[in-house]
């Protein structure tokens, strides 16, 4: 993966349909090779709950170098919200502590991706 575009073509067509927020990892080797694809959690129509804990162990497992996280929003608006970009200062705190790096946080919309990174 050399960018978001990258990303979104691997897993963000697969999310944008759904009817409710689904986030998913993206789990990377140190050349930017994708180990494995996790879905995190499953919400509803306009949010999904995770925690650190759901979100890395699949990193850990997978012995990953970086992680990109990718979440929907159902209703097409690919805006991130208040709430994703302080999911995404929290994740970010956590992965410096794991010694894991999160690239992204990538937001699927209908037709559209917006970076809820921080």
């Amino acid at each position: 993966i050399h960018s978001p575009q990258d990303a979104v073509e691997i897993l963000g067509n697969e999310i944008k349909d759904y009817d409710r927020e689904v986030l998913c990892v993206l789990n990377l080797d140190a050349h930017g090779v994708v180990q494995n694809a996790n879905i995190v959690s499953m919400g509803t129509v306009n949010q999904t709950v995770s925690s650190p804990r759901e979100i890395f162990k699949s990193a850990i497992l997978s012995n990953a170098h970086s992680i990109i996280l990718m979440h929907n929003h159902p209703s097409g608006n690919a805006t991130p919200s208040k709430e994703d970009f302080e999911v995404t200062k929290r994740i970010k705190l956590c992965a410096e502590m794991f010694g894991i790096k999160l690239l992204d946080h990538i937001v699927i919309g209908d037709g559209e991706y917006r970076s809820a990174f921080v």
